[in-house]
């Protein structure tokens, strides 16, 4: 299979774009420059806060935005356009019709993943942005593979909130926090995983315990990108 360019809309945020751009190196079997794919990475950081625009309905702002993006990295000849950011999929269908490239749907990808992993009827928690959660589009993802999405409560999601910003702020995060709430989930509440379904938490350092449970949406959409553009993902023995 030849190399396809992949397209990359980040931005949102900046730290999590740069984390995808390195799990994509990390993550590719190569031998020399060349086994590496071809990207196009546009750190648009100045679209607007997707959580904001969902909880306001003010879409369109996001919308007009984005699409140049879209058309510019059409223009550029793309095979596929990856966005690591997952609250932004509340979008997908109205983004995917402003272009005709693929756009790699990682939520998708995420549900048809853990299914694969832990099969119909489980019971799956979820670490996101209060628009992620707000929006349904997970619980829509994990209906389609007969799965069950598990939410925190208010006060574990204030705590995941802020987190998620500090880290866009670059302020102090107790990673404690975080590994508290996963296990709470996986052994109080009976889930048997935990989706890091915001970008801001593959930017985290969580213990390799805690990680056991997690399936991160970055790390989905990082291999996916690679396979769609013709590299080769490393496998690693879990």
């Amino acid at each position: 299979m030849g190399k396809k360019s992949l397209g990359v809309i980040g931005g949102m945020g900046p730290m999590a774009t740069s984390v995808f751009f390195e799990k994509v190196i990390e993550n590719t079997v190569a031998g020399a420059d060349q086994d590496h794919i071809n990207m196009i990475i546009l750190n648009h950081a100045t679209l607007p806060d997707r959580t904001s625009v969902i909880l306001n309905k003010t879409e369109d702002t996001f919308l007009h935005a984005v699409e140049k993006d879209l058309k510019l990295l059409e223009s550029a000849g793309v095979a596929n356009i990856a966005i690591p950011c997952n609250t932004s999929h509340y979008f997908y269908d109205k983004m995917q019709e402003m272009t005709g490239v693929n756009i790699i749907h990682m939520i998708d990808e995420t549900c048809k993943t853990i299914h694969q992993t832990y099969g119909e009827q489980s019971k799956v928690g979820i670490l996101a942005t209060n628009g992620t959660v707000s929006s349904g589009i997970y619980e829509k993802g994990c209906n389609a593979y007969n799965m069950q999405l598990y939410k925190p409560n208010k006060v574990y999601q204030d705590q995941i909130m802020n987190t998620i910003y500090n880290v866009k702020s670059d302020l102090a995060i107790d990673v404690n926090i975080i590994e508290q709430i996963i296990k709470d989930l996986v052994h109080n509440e009976g889930c048997s995983c935990v989706i890091l379904a915001c970008t801001e938490l593959s930017c985290l350092k969580l213990s390799d315990d805690v990680t056991s449970y997690c399936v991160d949406a970055m790390d989905v959409l990082v291999e996916r990108s690679i396979e769609y553009s013709g590299g080769i993902v490393k496998k690693v023995n879990s």
